[in-house]
């Protein structure tokens, strides 16, 4: 199952000008994978037809007729096969993407989360908690002593609901707008403990709530992938969805070769679809490294380099990975790259221990290990069976880059804007 996986991943992120330069065994796949995008093409119609028919609860729910609409809506679609949209009673703010992997979607659910956090406003972050839990569980570490609650579980209507329910949440639209209309700054004195706002970690394609805000995460690596839908291509949505977004970030950006061409190449296209889209660049900034053996301790990123580095990852955008250990300075960089959110097993271990022996006989010296963040949260334990050698975990952040005189703090009061807006809508329901 990982060797399909690689090869769908692999036939995925070659343009179509260059597929005579895969294996036959990838070339003999197209046909039929083909036919797959041409039918998640037509279900995608199909289902947001469907979702945005009419039957949308334009009401804010309250938490007993969430609860109430919650058992209609299990109804509806276990019998009628109708789904229903629903409106949380704080506003929501969507995080997504278009393709799969590896644009920064989590990160940057963190670094909107901090921003609430830091006006006083405790953010409930909603993600699905895919295997192993890994984001979910990072996003924990990282947000430990901030205002931030994490709901994980698939049906996000449900664990909203619950998460209200044990938390609370603020019902004054006056009180949300007065801590947005205020200077963002570190609140002093005991925090609201209440749920003031809803993140949707991968929500664009989420319909059954209604986003506030959408904001759209570009990789500015492969912002299109191939141009085709899944599984022919990484497109879970073709670039004309950008019409729903309000903010469009491209994520990546200063490990773009050609930043000036590529980087205005991708903002043309999003400002082909909507002329008036806010287009923001971020990137992951390395802070430091911890040891598998000790979570605790704090290394210089500067201690990878003139060493020999292993990159062992199962994430969605490998390349993106390995670039920023280059960036630091190894004296070697070579990589071990895994099906997003696989499960180290034993194999993998021996498979690891093997490379590592290879580089030792190739360079004479021991190498180093490196996995992300997200790589050590899915399972810990695992990684330490490494034991005899040196296992690092790379921990980095969002920033957002100041590029086209879009700054933080245009972002911030972009974000505030649609916040306010969304608000004021309620205020006239």
């Amino acid at each position: 199952m990982e060797r399909l996986k690689h090869v769908v991943t692999q036939i995925a992120i070659t343009p179509d000008c260059r597929l005579s330069e895969l294996p036959l065994l990838h070339r003999s796949l197209l046909p039929l994978l083909s036919l797959a995008s041409s039918i998640y093409r037509f279900s995608l119609f199909l289902r947001r037809r469907l979702y945005f028919s009419g039957l949308v609860h334009q009401r804010r729910h309250d938490l007993i007729s969430l609860s109430l609409s919650l058992s209609l809506s299990l109804f509806l679609k276990r019998y009628i096969l109708f789904p229903v949209v629903f409106r949380l009673p704080v506003p929501v703010i969507s995080v997504g993407n278009l393709t799969w992997g590896g644009n920064g979607k989590t990160p940057m659910v963190e670094f909107i989360a901090r921003l609430l956090d830091e006006a006083g406003i405790g953010p409930l972050i909603l993600t699905r908690g895919y295997s192993g839990g890994d984001e979910a569980k990072m996003l924990h570490r990282h947000l430990l002593q901030t205002s931030a609650r994490i709901g994980v579980g698939a049906n996000r209507i449900a664990t909203a609901a619950s998460m209200f329910e044990r938390h609370g949440y603020v019902n004054s639209c006056d009180t949300l707008s007065e801590k947005l209309s205020s200077p963002y700054k570190s609140v002093s004195g005991p925090k609201d403990e209440r749920i003031g706002v809803v993140i949707l970690d991968d929500g664009m394609q989420h319909w059954r709530v209604l986003h506030d805000v959408e904001i759209v995460m570009l990789n500015g690596l492969m912002p299109w992938g191939n141009n085709h839908l899944l599984p022919r291509g990484p497109l879970r949505e073709s670039p004309s969805a950008l019409v729903r977004a309000d903010i469009v970030v491209i994520h990546h950006a200063d490990l773009v070769c050609v930043p000036d061409t590529q980087l205005r190449m991708i903002e043309s296209t999003v400002h082909n679809i909507d002329a008036t889209l806010p287009v923001f660049h971020s990137r992951m900034a390395p802070s430091h490294f911890f040891e598998v053996k000790n979570p605790h301790s704090r290394l210089s990123p500067r201690t990878v380099q003139n060493m020999v580095v292993l990159c062992v990852s199962a994430i969605g955008f490998p390349n993106a990975f390995a670039q920023a250990i280059s960036k630091i300075g190894p004296l070697h960089v070579d990589r071990l790259d895994f099906s997003d959110h696989h499960l180290i097993q034993a194999d993998d271990i021996e498979m690891i221990t093997e490379r590592l022996g290879r580089l030792k006989h190739e360079f004479n010296v021991e190498a180093i290990v490196v996995v992300t963040e997200k790589d050590y949260d899915r399972d810990p334990v695992i990684l330490k069976q490494l034991c005899c050698l040196k296992v690092l975990v790379l921990c980095s952040s969002l920033q957002i880059m100041p590029l086209s005189a879009w700054t933080k703090e245009n972002f911030r009061m972009n974000l505030k804007k649609h916040l306010i807006d969304s608000l004021q809508e309620m205020n006239k329901k």
